[in-house]
């Protein structure tokens, strides 16, 4: 259970950004590396599907707004993968420590995807469409960079992930200030258009602006 632990939060962390990646690298690994993974990942049907859902996402999450309806269809799965996953490290058998587990490696993925769901928006602000391909590059990155570590030493990729997990947050709360400011000063020169407009109108309606 103590190696389950750094192991479970590694797993959630990755889930909330690419679950498809995770469980296909799991799998793989447990397959052909002798690492000991749930064998339900070991399975050919299991790999064959995940690797295409992998395809599919490694496409969908690089195309500017077509990764925020991606992000929006996995704001379910990836919680519910994450929560799985840990489930399946911790213990087969679902007691009391191993539910604490699993609804705390949905709470990670959750909070995860929202982080990454929220920077993607912003980054969806840009005209160009590299900066959308090089985030998720470097999400692909991350994901596959920790799961590998995770191997070596499960502690030290949990410690990796919590990092990436607080710069994530931290960043998606920066861009909701800043999107939120702009608005606000978006909405207040409108607003001043508005008054200025109307002001001419008043004074061209008036006696003295010559319109009777």
């Amino acid at each position: 259970m103590e190696s389950a632990i750094p192991l479970a939060f590694t797993a959630s962390w990755a889930s909330g950004i690419n679950p498809y990646l995770l469980v296909l690298m799991m799998g793989l690994i447990g397959r052909f590396g002798g690492w000991d993974v749930p064998p339900g990942l070991e399975r050919t049907d299991v790999l064959i599907v995940f690797a295409v859902l992998v395809v599919v996402d490694t496409i969908a999450d690089k195309v500017m707004l077509v990764d925020s309806t991606w992000d929006a269809i996995n704001t379910v799965i990836r919680p519910v993968a994450g929560a799985v996953v840990a489930t399946l490290i911790a213990s087969p058998s679902v007691d009391l420590p191993t539910a604490v587990i699993a609804a705390g490696g949905g709470l990670v993925a959750l909070i995860t995807h929202l982080a990454k769901a929220t920077t993607r928006v912003a980054v969806n602000t840009s005209p160009e469409p590299a900066s959308n391909v090089a985030v998720s590059v470097v999400e692909d990155v991350a994901v596959a960079g920790v799961v590998i570590v995770a191997v070596v030493n499960p502690w030290v990729a949990a410690a990796v992930a919590l990092v990436f997990l607080v710069f994530a947050v931290s960043l998606a709360l920066v861009l909701v200030r800043v999107a939120r400011r702009g608005m606000k000063r978006l909405g207040l020169g409108r607003s001043r258009g508005t008054m200025a407009v109307a002001g001419e109108t008043r004074e061209l309606e008036s006696p003295d602006g010559g319109v009777t």
